[in-house]
């Protein structure tokens, strides 16, 4: 009996370590082809050279990542995924996804980036075309510090990139923004002689800002929305272009991958490149044109620059702004577009006389399909501002 007894024990003992073991380790192999999996639709893979498994973290060795089209993979190197865990679906969890810090040489130029990382990583068990479950999905991408630095001497830094990314109600798509934070480039370094004298008049000796994004994108129209890409500079003034346009749909990112494959796998380079131009053509007709603006709101850059180019022509400032009013109809009236003719002169004129913000906008009353667009601009370009619902303002609250 104590024998038996002492059999069954081992037994169980056996079996229990079978089950606390391999059986339920993350299998980091799967984990990557199903992450690769998700990456189809942008056309890209990631590769390793070892998947290294230890409790919930997986390291990828001698990783690199490689486009559809791309002449070389960037190389990654060791990438670490922390606090993995299996999801119900057969996916993928990710807490933290941690990448090696970039310090690249170049004759006379170096480029380094730190703490870059990605969080709230989640890949789906299985691929579901048209839906968010065929993307790999994160709630944000941050980085640390990155510097650019030539001759010794630092010519651009930022203290940061961050980069959100959250699902629409219902999964009907996703909405994003992203911040490039204390941008800051010294232009004293500038060697064009005629360039650094304009910057030396101006007084512009660095640039100081930020850029911010921010959008949506929706999956059964395919309707991709940048609301906000502003570029803004201390002193020089905020530029914001806006653009949406519909048909932006994971088939259509599909068709767009499958003609990049079929033109890389040809070997007879002109005969691809025809080819490929000859399909983006045929893929741009499917896409919508919905809305678009250029704003510029200035700070303070109008007046130094009418001052600086009217000081080259031996007159001041506002002597020049006043020829320049004269001047833009002029200009302008062999586009044979009397209204929008006369929307610009008024911009100018007003912009020109309290320098605030001048708009250019397109806003058709109804989404206009890309071959219309491209139908007007080879048979009647003159058409253009009225297909578009072109609008120029200046100084509007």
């Amino acid at each position: 009996m104590m024998r038996t007894s002492h059999f069954r024990t081992l037994l169980a003992g056996a079996a229990l370590a079978t089950l606390a073991s391999p059986a339920f380790a993350l299998d980091g192999a799967d984990l990557l082809a199903k992450l690769n999996a998700t990456y189809a639709t942008s056309g890209v893979t990631l590769t390793s050279s070892n998947v290294a498994v230890d409790g919930s973290t997986v390291t990828l060795e001698g990783a690199e990542l490689k486009a559809t089209g791309s002449e070389a993979p960037l190389k990654l190197g060791t990438v670490t995924m922390e606090g993995v865990e299996e999801a119900d679906d057969g996916g993928y969890t990710i807490e933290t996804v941690s990448f090696e810090d970039i310090n690249v040489t170049e004759p006379d130029t170096t480029v380094s980036a730190k703490d870059i990382s990605v969080s709230g990583v989640s890949i789906p068990g299985k691929v579901v075309p048209g839906t968010l479950d065929s993307l790999m999905m994160y709630e944000s991408a941050t980085t640390g510090p990155v510097s650019v630095t030539a001759k010794g001497k630092e010519v651009f830094s930022m203290s940061g990139v961050e980069a959100n990314l959250s699902r629409m109600d219902d999964d009907a798509g996703l909405e994003f923004d992203a911040t490039l934070s204390d941008l800051k480039a010294d232009l004293s370094t500038v060697e064009d002689p005629k360039t650094k004298d304009a910057l030396d008049t101006l007084g512009i000796h660095s640039l100081e800002g930020e850029v911010t994004m921010s959008g949506s994108w929706e999956l059964a129209s395919g309707k991709l929305a940048v609301d906000e890409y502003a570029f803004d500079f201390k002193d020089i003034g905020r530029l914001n272009l806006s653009l949406a346009f519909s048909g932006y749909t994971l088939d259509f990112l599909k068709n767009v991958q499958e003609a990049l494959k079929t033109a890389e796998a040809n070997p007879n380079k002109d005969e691809a490149n025809a080819a490929m131009g000859m399909a983006m053509m045929g893929l741009v007709q499917q896409l919508t044109f919905n809305n678009a603006s250029i704003t510029f709101e200035d700070a303070s850059i109008t007046k130094k620059l009418l001052d600086y180019a009217g000081k080259e022509q031996g007159v001041t400032g506002d002597q020049l702004a006043q020829s320049l009013k004269g001047m833009v109809p002029l200009m302008i009236a062999q586009l044979n577009m009397p209204d929008l003719q006369n929307q610009i002169s008024a911009a100018v004129n007003t912009y020109l006389d309290d320098p605030k913000s001048l708009k250019i906008s397109a806003e058709p009353k109804e989404p206009v399909p890309f071959p219309m667009i491209m139908g007007a601009a080879m048979g009647a370009p003159q058409t253009i501002p009225q297909v578009l619902g072109v609008s120029v303002t200046a100084n509007a609250e």
